[in-house]
């Protein structure tokens, strides 16, 4: 592959983003990773792949974005993952919880968009996370159905104001074998799932590589979830 095809994944030294570099590595893309940390970035990186370089970003601080990408290359993927756990409920309200949350996903997605959008090739593809809360809320999920609802929005705007770029989002559901969700009784959603089997990181993987990839989908909220949300 040539340099065009660069890509990086915002959020990629863990979980469904990580998984998402390795498989895109595998086939030949070199690879930049961000998380928080840079120690971490750069390990991960160097666990993947010679091709893979790790960055720190805190998508939190959306002021300092700009400075922490300012190096990277010119890119044909763009994947941001990141995302921050929340248990917020009205009842019992954490403001800087939810800022910090709310920042990270509408200001922070945003702003790297921004922040790299002169280095986005014209046939360049964006794939941003939410998440089914936004279908099936959950006590505590105040904060996380509001956000992930955004994103939803958030996609066709982008898709629209940077066209011909295309920009879609993966709305997982219950990922089975995903740190998040590791220990945690899950047979009686496993009942509820039409497939009776939850998505897997690999399946997200797989997902976000589609949209990444497929010239003709557009604006799209993919649901992963084996039509979980029909029952």
């Amino acid at each position: 592959m040539s340099m065009a095809d660069n890509a990086i994944v915002i959020g990629g030294t863990q979980g469904i983003g990580l998984e998402i570099a390795r498989r895109l590595s595998a086939r030949g893309n070199k690879v930049i990773i961000t998380g928080r940390g840079r120690e971490r970035s750069t390990a991960v990186a160097a666990d993947l792949d010679a091709g893979v370089t790790g960055l720190a970003l805190d998508l939190s601080k959306p002021h300092e974005i700009a400075s922490a990408l300012a190096d990277v290359p010119t890119l044909r993927h763009v994947v941001i993952s990141a995302i921050q756990r929340d248990a917020n409920t009205v009842r019992d309200y954490n403001v800087e919880q939810a800022l910090n949350l709310v920042t990270l996903k509408l200001v922070g997605y945003t702003e790297a968009v921004h922040a790299l959008l002169s280095r986005l090739t014209a046939d360049a593809s964006i794939v941003l996370f939410g998440g089914l809360a936004k279908e099936r809320p959950y006590p505590g999920s105040t904060t996380v159905t509001t956000v992930n609802g955004a994103v939803a929005t958030m996609v066709h705007t982008l898709a629209v104001e940077l066209a011909p770029i295309r920009v879609n989002a993966i709305h997982p559901g219950i990922v089975g074998d995903s740190p998040a969700w590791s220990g945690k009784n899950l047979d009686a959603v496993i009942s509820r799932t039409p497939t009776r089997r939850l998505a897997t990181m690999g399946d997200v993987a797989n997902a976000a590589v589609f949209l990444l990839d497929n010239q003709s989908i557009n604006g799209v909220n993919l649901n992963v979830d084996n039509g979980w949300l029909l029952t």
